[in-house]
């Protein structure tokens, strides 16, 4: 009689969703939500160990394929907390850098890469051989435009701040366009970043400090236009009689 019992569960069907819901109850299955940003619709992931994903896409149904493809588990709509909504909204990067990234599809050199283009700042941008260095892997620089290109969480995670040695804007995860959009709503004079770059400005130095810094640092946003000088590299600042900026830190110590 058991046996009978037994075999008959395999016939069973679990009610619409069950496994869904059982999955989410052990914290297997990632809550997503629709957010508009200044590029467009985004959806955003998050799970118990934070953010896991941003990405934009043409409908709920391709995002959830999407998902599923790369992070190999199920995702279901949630209500995006209001905590999150905010800073992806305001794109405030002090908020950001304290918000949980689930960054567990990231190798640990991607994953050091990721949080320092956490510390650039809203409408700064700093070039890739910047983070390698800051991160010890000054040679890396390659590697590092890889690592940003993969970012799971891009928007709050800033790979758009990252940009070109040559003073160019470079490529974005999300789009070139998109990249140019972000950085003109943080206030960057993009036009002016790249009309420089094209001149082989690197460095921005104040008369009155005797400071120089990269040229989207805010510390030159409040300098006397009639005070900037600019500089083409880091020796012709130096023999000049400048010392690189402690904020943003435009060489090594």
């Amino acid at each position: 009689m058991l046996q009978t019992e037994l075999r008959t569960l395999r016939q069973v069907r679990a009610p619409e969703g069950f496994a869904g819901r059982v999955l989410a109850a052990v914290g297997l299955v990632e809550r997503y939500a629709l957010v508009e940003t200044p590029i467009g619709g985004v959806y955003v992931a998050w799970n118990e160990h934070g953010i896991s994903a941003v990405m934009p896409s043409a409908s709920e149904s391709a995002f959830r394929r999407r998902f599923a493809e790369r992070f190999e588990r199920p995702a279901e709509r949630g209500e995006l907390p209001a905590t999150l909504r905010r800073v992806i909204e305001s794109g405030d990067a002090a908020e950001a850098r304290r918000l949980r990234y689930d960054l567990r599809v990231c190798s640990e050199f991607e994953t050091a890469v990721l949080r320092k283009a956490l510390e650039i700042p809203r409408g700064q941008v700093r070039p890739y051989g910047w983070i390698a260095r800051e991160i010890g892997r000054p040679k890396a620089v390659r590697a590092v435009g890889s690592a940003l290109a993969k970012n799971p969480v891009p928007l709050l995670i800033p790979c758009h701040r990252v940009v070109r040695s040559d003073g160019t804007l470079g490529e974005y995860a999300l789009g070139a366009p998109q990249k140019v959009t972000l950085l003109k709503g943080e206030g960057l004079d993009v036009a002016r970043f790249e009309r420089e770059g094209r001149a082989g400005i690197r460095f921005h130095g104040s008369a009155t400090t005797k400071i120089f810094c990269l040229p989207s640092c805010s510390d030159m946003r409040r300098a006397k236009a009639q005070n900037v000088r600019t500089f083409r590299s880091e020796g012709e600042a130096r023999d000049a009689g400048y010392r690189p900026c402690k904020h943003c830190r435009p060489v090594a110590a």
